[in-house]
Protein backbone atom coordinates (compact mmCIF):
# COMPACT_ATOMS: atom_id res chain seq x y z
CA UNK A 1 0.00 0.00 0.00
CA UNK A 2 1.32 3.45 -0.91
CA UNK A 3 2.33 5.72 1.95
CA UNK A 4 2.29 9.51 1.87
CA UNK A 5 5.30 11.41 3.19
CA UNK A 6 3.87 13.69 5.85
CA UNK A 7 5.26 17.23 5.96
CA UNK A 8 5.77 19.27 9.07
CA UNK A 9 3.71 22.39 8.60
CA UNK A 10 2.66 25.19 10.87
CA UNK A 11 -1.04 25.56 11.60
CA UNK A 12 -2.96 28.47 10.16
CA UNK A 13 -2.83 31.85 11.87
CA UNK A 14 -5.26 34.49 10.61
CA UNK A 15 -3.84 37.99 10.70
CA UNK A 16 -5.95 41.13 10.94
CA UNK A 17 -5.69 41.40 7.14
CA UNK A 18 -6.95 37.87 6.54
CA UNK A 19 -10.59 37.22 5.75
CA UNK A 20 -11.91 34.59 8.09
CA UNK A 21 -14.01 31.90 6.42
CA UNK A 22 -17.63 31.79 7.62
CA UNK A 23 -17.08 28.59 9.64
CA UNK A 24 -14.07 30.01 11.53
CA UNK A 25 -13.98 29.33 15.25
CA UNK A 26 -10.74 29.59 17.25
CA UNK A 27 -11.20 26.20 18.92
CA UNK A 28 -11.38 24.46 15.54
CA UNK A 29 -8.18 25.87 14.04
CA UNK A 30 -5.41 24.91 16.45
CA UNK A 31 -1.78 25.77 15.81
CA UNK A 32 -0.28 22.30 15.69
CA UNK A 33 2.12 20.41 13.49
CA UNK A 34 1.25 16.81 14.40
CA UNK A 35 -1.13 16.18 11.52
CA UNK A 36 -1.02 12.42 12.03
CA UNK A 37 -2.55 12.95 15.47
CA UNK A 38 -5.18 15.27 14.01
CA UNK A 39 -6.01 12.67 11.37
CA UNK A 40 -6.48 10.04 14.05
CA UNK A 41 -8.77 12.41 15.94
CA UNK A 42 -10.80 13.01 12.76
CA UNK A 43 -11.32 9.27 12.32
CA UNK A 44 -12.10 8.63 16.00
CA UNK A 45 -14.41 11.61 16.58
CA UNK A 46 -16.05 12.23 13.19
CA UNK A 47 -16.00 9.01 11.18
CA UNK A 48 -16.20 6.01 13.54
CA UNK A 49 -19.15 7.46 15.54
CA UNK A 50 -21.14 7.82 12.30
CA UNK A 51 -21.50 4.10 11.56
CA UNK A 52 -18.32 3.75 9.50
CA UNK A 53 -16.69 0.43 10.39
CA UNK A 54 -15.05 -0.71 7.15
CA UNK A 55 -11.31 -1.06 7.91
CA UNK A 56 -10.38 -0.15 4.32
CA UNK A 57 -12.21 3.18 4.63
CA UNK A 58 -10.79 3.96 8.07
CA UNK A 59 -7.24 3.12 7.03
CA UNK A 60 -7.48 5.21 3.87
CA UNK A 61 -8.52 8.27 5.89
CA UNK A 62 -5.64 7.68 8.30
CA UNK A 63 -3.10 7.43 5.49
CA UNK A 64 -3.98 10.43 3.27
CA UNK A 65 -2.72 13.83 4.52
CA UNK A 66 -5.80 16.00 3.99
CA UNK A 67 -3.80 19.16 4.72
CA UNK A 68 -1.92 18.77 1.42
CA UNK A 69 -5.16 19.21 -0.53
CA UNK A 70 -6.20 22.62 0.81
CA UNK A 71 -4.65 26.08 0.38
CA UNK A 72 -1.65 26.45 2.68
CA UNK A 73 -3.39 29.22 4.62
CA UNK A 74 -6.17 26.78 5.56
CA UNK A 75 -4.11 23.74 6.51
CA UNK A 76 -4.94 24.22 10.17
CA UNK A 77 -8.63 23.90 9.26
CA UNK A 78 -8.23 20.86 6.99
CA UNK A 79 -9.71 18.39 9.47
CA UNK A 80 -12.80 20.24 10.69
CA UNK A 81 -16.14 18.46 10.41
CA UNK A 82 -17.54 20.81 7.78
CA UNK A 83 -17.29 21.33 4.03
CA UNK A 84 -14.16 23.41 3.45
CA UNK A 85 -14.12 26.02 0.64
CA UNK A 86 -11.10 25.53 -1.63
CA UNK A 87 -12.06 27.62 -4.68
CA UNK A 88 -14.96 29.66 -6.04
CA UNK A 89 -18.10 27.54 -5.51
CA UNK A 90 -15.94 24.47 -4.81
CA UNK A 91 -15.57 22.66 -1.52
CA UNK A 92 -13.71 19.80 0.09
CA UNK A 93 -16.44 17.43 1.27
CA UNK A 94 -17.03 16.91 4.98
CA UNK A 95 -15.02 13.83 6.03
CA UNK A 96 -17.95 11.97 7.59
CA UNK A 97 -20.10 12.24 4.46
CA UNK A 98 -17.28 11.06 2.21
CA UNK A 99 -16.52 8.13 4.54
CA UNK A 100 -20.14 6.95 4.61
CA UNK A 101 -20.39 7.20 0.83
CA UNK A 102 -17.22 5.16 0.36
CA UNK A 103 -18.41 2.50 2.79
CA UNK A 104 -21.69 2.21 0.87
CA UNK A 105 -19.76 1.86 -2.39
CA UNK A 106 -17.89 -1.19 -1.02
CA UNK A 107 -14.70 -0.25 -2.86
CA UNK A 108 -12.46 -3.27 -3.45
CA UNK A 109 -8.75 -3.50 -4.16
CA UNK A 110 -9.46 -4.73 -7.71
CA UNK A 111 -11.88 -1.93 -8.60
CA UNK A 112 -11.53 0.73 -11.27
CA UNK A 113 -13.08 3.96 -9.98
CA UNK A 114 -14.30 7.15 -11.64
CA UNK A 115 -14.28 10.27 -9.47
CA UNK A 116 -16.57 12.96 -10.88
CA UNK A 117 -15.71 16.65 -10.27
CA UNK A 118 -12.58 15.67 -8.36
CA UNK A 119 -11.68 19.23 -7.34
CA UNK A 120 -8.46 19.31 -5.32
CA UNK A 121 -8.02 15.53 -5.55
CA UNK A 122 -8.47 14.48 -1.92
CA UNK A 123 -11.39 12.13 -2.58
CA UNK A 124 -9.41 10.54 -5.42
CA UNK A 125 -6.42 10.09 -3.10
CA UNK A 126 -8.56 8.29 -0.51
CA UNK A 127 -10.06 6.13 -3.27
CA UNK A 128 -6.55 5.39 -4.51
CA UNK A 129 -5.73 3.78 -1.15
CA UNK A 130 -8.71 1.45 -1.57
CA UNK A 131 -9.01 0.69 -5.30
CA UNK A 132 -6.77 -0.63 -8.07
CA UNK A 133 -6.90 2.57 -10.13
CA UNK A 134 -8.81 5.85 -10.16
CA UNK A 135 -9.72 8.26 -12.96
CA UNK A 136 -10.44 11.72 -11.51
CA UNK A 137 -12.26 14.12 -13.87
CA UNK A 138 -12.17 17.87 -13.18
CA UNK A 139 -13.21 20.74 -15.46
CA UNK A 140 -11.27 23.52 -13.71
CA UNK A 141 -7.71 23.42 -15.06
CA UNK A 142 -6.22 25.17 -12.01
CA UNK A 143 -7.89 22.74 -9.61
CA UNK A 144 -6.80 19.81 -11.76
CA UNK A 145 -3.19 21.01 -11.72
CA UNK A 146 -3.32 21.41 -7.95
CA UNK A 147 -4.77 17.94 -7.60
CA UNK A 148 -1.94 16.45 -9.69
CA UNK A 149 0.66 18.17 -7.50
CA UNK A 150 -0.93 17.00 -4.23
CA UNK A 151 -1.40 13.47 -5.55
CA UNK A 152 2.25 13.39 -6.64
CA UNK A 153 3.28 14.48 -3.13
CA UNK A 154 1.32 11.46 -1.86
CA UNK A 155 2.92 9.17 -4.43
CA UNK A 156 -0.61 8.26 -5.58
CA UNK A 157 0.58 6.75 -8.83
CA UNK A 158 -2.67 4.84 -9.39
CA UNK A 159 -4.71 8.06 -9.72
CA UNK A 160 -4.99 9.82 -13.09
CA UNK A 161 -6.42 13.36 -13.21
CA UNK A 162 -8.20 14.24 -16.45
CA UNK A 163 -9.11 17.84 -17.27
CA UNK A 164 -12.49 17.45 -18.96
CA UNK A 165 -16.23 18.03 -18.59
CA UNK A 166 -17.28 15.87 -15.61
CA UNK A 167 -20.91 15.79 -16.73
CA UNK A 168 -19.78 13.41 -19.49
CA UNK A 169 -17.74 11.13 -17.21
CA UNK A 170 -14.80 9.47 -18.95
CA UNK A 171 -16.18 6.83 -21.31
CA UNK A 172 -12.83 5.97 -22.90
CA UNK A 173 -11.77 4.18 -19.69
CA UNK A 174 -15.19 2.68 -18.91
CA UNK A 175 -16.61 0.48 -17.57
CA UNK A 176 -16.07 1.35 -13.91
CA UNK A 177 -16.73 -0.66 -10.78
CA UNK A 178 -17.42 2.49 -8.74
CA UNK A 179 -18.38 6.07 -9.61
CA UNK A 180 -18.18 8.71 -6.86
CA UNK A 181 -19.39 12.31 -7.09
CA UNK A 182 -17.42 14.87 -5.04
CA UNK A 183 -20.43 17.08 -4.38
CA UNK A 184 -24.20 17.21 -4.71
CA UNK A 185 -26.19 16.98 -7.96
CA UNK A 186 -29.74 18.02 -8.80
CA UNK A 187 -30.86 14.59 -9.96
CA UNK A 188 -29.59 11.05 -10.21
CA UNK A 189 -27.06 10.95 -13.08
CA UNK A 190 -28.59 8.14 -15.11
CA UNK A 191 -26.41 8.85 -18.12
CA UNK A 192 -23.19 8.45 -16.16
CA UNK A 193 -24.50 5.28 -14.56
CA UNK A 194 -24.27 3.75 -18.03
CA UNK A 195 -20.48 3.81 -17.59
CA UNK A 196 -20.76 1.26 -14.76
CA UNK A 197 -19.88 -2.37 -15.26
CA UNK A 198 -22.38 -5.06 -14.31
CA UNK A 199 -22.57 -4.97 -10.53
CA UNK A 200 -20.97 -1.53 -10.46
CA UNK A 201 -21.97 1.06 -7.86
CA UNK A 202 -22.53 4.80 -8.21
CA UNK A 203 -22.73 6.99 -5.09
CA UNK A 204 -23.82 10.62 -5.09
CA UNK A 205 -25.78 13.16 -3.05
CA UNK A 206 -28.98 14.36 -4.72
CA UNK A 207 -30.40 17.80 -3.78
CA UNK A 208 -33.69 18.47 -5.52
CA UNK A 209 -33.97 22.19 -4.81
CA UNK A 210 -32.27 25.26 -3.38
CA UNK A 211 -31.86 24.90 0.36
CA UNK A 212 -33.07 21.31 0.31
CA UNK A 213 -31.38 18.68 2.41
CA UNK A 214 -29.64 16.25 0.10
CA UNK A 215 -29.84 12.49 0.21
CA UNK A 216 -26.91 10.18 -0.43
CA UNK A 217 -28.02 7.61 -3.00
CA UNK A 218 -26.53 4.29 -4.08
CA UNK A 219 -27.21 3.22 -7.68
CA UNK A 220 -26.18 -0.31 -8.65
CA UNK A 221 -26.11 -1.78 -12.14
CA UNK A 222 -28.04 -5.05 -12.09
CA UNK A 223 -29.11 -7.38 -14.92
CA UNK A 224 -31.62 -5.48 -17.02
CA UNK A 225 -31.27 -2.08 -15.37
CA UNK A 226 -30.36 -0.26 -12.15
CA UNK A 227 -31.34 -0.48 -8.50
CA UNK A 228 -31.64 2.67 -6.36
CA UNK A 229 -31.35 3.04 -2.59
CA UNK A 230 -31.39 6.12 -0.35
CA UNK A 231 -28.59 5.90 2.22
CA UNK A 232 -28.70 8.96 4.50
CA UNK A 233 -29.29 12.72 4.56
CA UNK A 234 -26.33 14.90 3.60
CA UNK A 235 -26.14 18.69 3.30
CA UNK A 236 -23.10 19.11 1.06
CA UNK A 237 -22.71 21.87 -1.56
CA UNK A 238 -23.88 21.46 -5.15
CA UNK A 239 -21.44 20.88 -8.00
CA UNK A 240 -21.25 23.44 -10.83
CA UNK A 241 -22.53 21.91 -14.05
CA UNK A 242 -24.94 19.57 -12.31
CA UNK A 243 -27.66 22.13 -11.58
CA UNK A 244 -31.27 21.37 -12.55
CA UNK A 245 -32.19 22.10 -16.14
CA UNK A 246 -34.07 25.42 -16.51
CA UNK A 247 -37.82 25.01 -16.60
CA UNK A 248 -39.83 26.23 -19.55
CA UNK A 249 -41.79 29.42 -18.91
CA UNK A 250 -44.98 29.94 -20.95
Amino acid sequence: MLQCPLPRAAGVRFSSMTTKPPFWRPAQIPDMTDYAKVRMNMVDSQIRPNKVTDPAVLNAFLEVPRELFVPESLRGAAYIDEDLPVAHHRFLMEPMVLARMLQAATVRSTDRVLNIAAGVGYDAAVLGRMAHDVVAVEADAALADGARAALAACQASNVTVVTADPTKGHPSHAPYDVILFSGAVAQEPDGLAEQLTEGGRLVCVVKTGAGAVGQAVLVERVPGGFSHRVLFDAAIPELPGFEPAPAFVF
